[in-house]
């Protein structure tokens, strides 16, 4: 394993998150120190054992709080921002969180910011998401020009909350209904953004000032998505694909699974666009869904793993 990334110094905000798990895994393989960045240190605390010993500080920090991201990103040599809501203050996390999190980093004389974007980000993108996340990657660059941005596909791998999601819904449901079945996914694997996220940190000046769009090695719909979880998890279902006008009327009502903004993200695939600099840039080749999903879906078999065995033998 290269530890050339021995000694720096990283400050990873979000670094608590599921993706931060991988990151931090990613850059202490290299060598790196981290610095993990949180608003309750309490959740970051599992990140300390993946390290050696003083490889790991931590602070407490809010993105949309300036001083406090000051202090965090104090003598780093790299800072990477993984912070994003699915619902709530958009502005507020993607725009002004992120200016502040780019800010600071070039005041405080950082050599490389990585900036977690997402695919769909588009000043333009009719839904409130997409629209943050593109502001947000604008106000990045006007403050550190050489940032990295990645955009990810859904980031999948075994404490997300988009499978999860999915299979404990199948597990519950004899019949499960799918909004925006025929939308288009490249689910990407948390570990290949993570490797992507440490080559990028490790040779900043190749990369600087670009945009990355990071996509696993398959394009699926989201009706294909639920059959291959239900596949997967030995369940015959039967799936009720719910028409575009139900499903507007339902985003539209308080306290559904679905809310407006993300009906609107549904009316477009989220696919790496064609000519895009994806994972192939970092070296790294993208894992299948099925090569790792398998160890993590046996929870929502039938009697669990025991029960997969069985079937199996």
């Amino acid at each position: 394993m290269d530890m050339d990334l021995d000694g720096r110094l990283i400050c990873i905000f979000g670094g608590g998150g599921f993706l931060g798990r991988y990151v931090a895994q990613a850059l202490l393989a290299r060598g790196a120190r981290l610095r993990i960045a949180e608003r309750n240190i309490k959740n970051a605390m599992h990140i300390k054992p993946l390290g050696n010993l003083g490889q790991t500080q931590f602070a407490s920090a809010d993105i949309t709080k300036p001083e406090s991201v000051a202090h965090a990103v104090h003598g780093c040599d790299g800072v990477i921002n993984l912070v994003g809501i699915l619902n709530g203050n958009f502005e507020r996390v993607h725009v002004e969180g992120a200016r502040n999190v780019a800010q600071a980093a070039a005041r405080a004389g950082c050599r490389t910011l990585l900036h977690l974007s997402a695919i769909g980000a588009d000043t333009d993108s009719p839904s409130r998401y997409g629209r943050s996340k593109g502001d947000g990657e604008q106000a990045v660059l006007k403050a550190f020009p050489d940032a990295i941005i990645f955009r990810p596909s859904i980031i999948f791998g075994r404490e997300d909350q988009f499978i999860n999601r999915f299979a404990a819904m199948i597990q519950m449901l004899p019949a499960v209904p799918v909004i925006g079945s025929n939308t288009k996914f490249q689910p990407v694997f948390a570990g290949d953004v993570a490797d992507a996220a440490a080559e990028a940190m490790s040779d900043p000046e190749l990369y600087a000032g670009q945009t990355f769009e990071l996509g696993g090695p398959e394009v699926i719909s989201m009706g294909d998505l639920y059959r291959r979880i239900a596949s997967m998890t030995g369940r015959e279902r039967v799936f009720v694909d719910i028409p575009d006008f139900a499903a507007r009327l339902l985003a539209a009502l308080p306290g559904t699974p679905i809310t407006s903004d993300q009906y609107k993200m549904l009316q477009k695939d989220n696919v790496v666009a064609a000519g895009a600099k994806g994972l192939d840039a970092f070296g790294v080749a993208p894992t299948p869904l099925a090569a790792v999903a398998r160890g993590w879906m046996e929870k929502y078999t039938n009697h669990g793993r025991f029960g997969a065995r069985a079937k199996a033998s």
